[in-house]
C-alpha cells in the first residue's frame, strides 16, 4: 500500500540575498556596476512586499532563513579560479568586489534585517544548497515547503528553488517579491517555475491563503485549487 502525502504544508520562509551589496545605495554593484547593467532600483522594488512576507511569516510561526553570497577578500572562491567558459556579462559581473566577507557590503539590508531567532546561511555559490547547513537546518525545523524570494531570479533564487525542489521540498516562489537584473530570464524562470517546480503566487495572494487555512502552529492546508 502506497501512502498518499496529506495536503498540509509546514513551510519556512527563504530569503534570497538581499545584501547591501546588491540591493543598498553605496553597495558595489551600484558604485561598479553601471558598466554591466546592474539596476539597484529594480532589486530596491520588492523590499516592501519581501518585508510584508517577514511580518506574516513572524505573525504565523513560520520559520524564516536569510542567504548571504560572500567572497574572500583574497578571491579564493571565485568562478574565474575554476571556469574557463563563463557567459561575457555574468564574467563582469563576477569581476565587481561585492559582499566581500565580514564587511558592511555582504550584511543584509536594514530594511529587512534577521531577528534574533532566525538564522543565516552562508553560501558561495548560487545554489543556497550547495555546501551548506540549509537542508540539515530546514529538516531540522520540519520544514517540507519552502517559500522563496529575493535576487537574482534567474541565479541565486533559479538554481536554489530547483535545488530544493530535486531534493524534496514543495516549492512556493513569489513572483513579485523577486527581481532580476536580467528581466526575460528572470521572467523566463517565472514560466519555468510555474510549468515544472511549483505555485508562482503574488504576496498579497500568499498571506491571503496562509492566514484562511491555518491546522496548527506554523502548519497549513490548503491546495492549488487557490491559486
Amino acid at each position: 500500500m502506497v501512502r498518499i502525502k496529506p495536503s498540509v504544508f509546514h513551510p519556512a520562509l527563504l530569503v534570497i540575498d538581499m545584501q547591501n551589496g546588491y540591493c543598498s545605495p553605496g553597495g558595489s554593484y551600484e558604485k561598479y556596476g553601471g558598466t554591466v547593467g546592474a539596476d539597484l532600483q529594480t532589486y530596491r522594488n520588492i523590499i516592501p512586499g519581501i518585508a510584508h512576507l517577514l511580518t506574516m511569516a513572524r505573525e504565523l510561526k513560520i520559520p524564516v532563513f536569510y542567504t548571504m553570497q560572500v567572497r574572500e577578500e583574497s578571491g579564493i572562491d571565485l568562478f574565474t579560479r575554476l571556469h574557463r567558459i563563463i557567459p561575457e556579462r555574468r564574467a563582469e559581473f563576477l569581476r565587481i568586489p561585492a559582499c566581500i566577507r565580514g564587511t558592511w557590503d555582504a550584511e543584509v539590508i536594514d530594511e529587512l534585517k534577521p531577528s534574533d531567532n532566525e538564522h543565516i546561511i552562508i553560501k558561495r555559490r548560487d545554489s543556497a544548497f550547495q555546501d551548506t547547513e540549509l537542508d540539515l537546518w530546514l529538516r531540522s525545523s520540519y520544514v517540507d515547503t519552502v517559500i522563496i524570494c529575493g535576487v537574482d531570479t534567474a541565479i541565486c533564487v533559479e538554481n536554489t528553488l530547483t535545488d530544493a525542489f530535486n531534493t524534496g521540498y514543495d516549492v512556493i516562489l513569489v513572483n513579485d517579491a523577486t527581481a532580476s537584473s536580467w528581466p526575460k530570464i528572470g521572467q523566463a524562470t517565472i514560466s519555468k517555475v510555474a510549468g515544472s517546480y511549483g505555485w508562482v503566487v503574488k504576496a498579497e495572494r500568499l498571506i491571503e491563503l496562509l492566514n484562511e487555512h491555518p491546522c496548527g502552529e506554523g502548519a497549513f492546508r490548503f491546495t492549488g485549487e487557490y491559486l
